[in-house]
């Protein structure tokens, strides 16, 4: 079946079931101009549900309505996306505020070489795509009208929230167990849009496709267990009187 029909098919579903995912006109539009294809392949391109690759969780196009939805970028907005997966988001963005507008970053190499070589294929190859922890955002063509986190965290990144313009938005998933969709606004105001599930955001020394993804678990966990080998002997759950 032609690609732009089952584009259209999708966008239709999203306006039209009961939770109306897609509501604005510019989000209908765009939607229906990126070939998904391009970034998911045939076969997982107009499916609605999530699914991995290279280690990170490609939105389904639900998910990805709701965000961009929040996120409500203006014509000609300067727009980072932090966590620019396998370029999808990014994309429908570019067909709305220009791909010259967009960057998008990612802590993983091998999703950047991705991403560039899925929106090049897509026609949007003047989008920025560069290598670094999401965390900094992107400070060298800051400020930024709309940056959308795709990672969770417990607070809005600091950095990003400084590369905001006076009047901008940050639309992530806050919170790592329950996580909900925040609005957050440049004064740091939130306003949470129902629930969500996102992989927690990554800090520089990992990658999207290790066993482990979240450092400070890890790191939290080994000082848990060196507290209880350096405690004394009263100060133990157990104390071993043989010994």
């Amino acid at each position: 079946m032609d690609p732009a029909v089952l584009r259209d098919d999708m966008v239709d579903s999203l306006q039209h079931e009961s939770k109306g995912v897609v509501r604005s006109a510019w989000l209908s539009t765009a939607m229906r101009a990126v070939p998904r294809e391009a970034f998911v392949g045939e076969q997982q391109a107009y499916s609605d549900r999530p699914f991995e690759r290279l280690g990170t969780r490609v939105l389904s196009p639900s998910t990805a309505g709701r965000v961009l939805e929040a996120l409500s970028p203006a014509e000609d907005d300067d727009v980072l996306v932090v966590g620019a997966g396998v370029g999808y988001t990014a994309a429908v963005l570019a067909e709305h505020v220009g791909a010259a507008n967009v960057h998008a970053i990612d802590i993983t190499r091998r999703l950047v070489i991705e991403a560039r070589q899925n929106l090049a294929e897509a026609g949007y190859d003047a989008v920025l795509v560069d290598r670094r922890d999401g965390a900094d955002g992107l400070p060298e063509y800051a400020p930024y009208d709309r940056i959308l986190l795709e990672a969770a965290a417990i607070d809005p990144p600091r950095a990003l929230l400084q590369q905001l313009t006076e009047d901008g938005r940050l639309v992530m998933p806050l919170g790592t167990g329950e996580q909900s969709l925040a609005v957050v606004e440049a004064d740091g105001s939130i306003k949470r849009h129902g629930t969500v599930a996102f992989q927690p955001m990554l800090v520089e020394g990992e990658q999207a496709d290790t066993v482990e993804r979240n450092r400070t678990h890890r790191e939290d966990r080994e000082r848990a267990r060196r507290a209880a080998q350096s405690r004394a002997g009263w100060e133990r759950e157990w104390i071993d009187w043989d010994g």
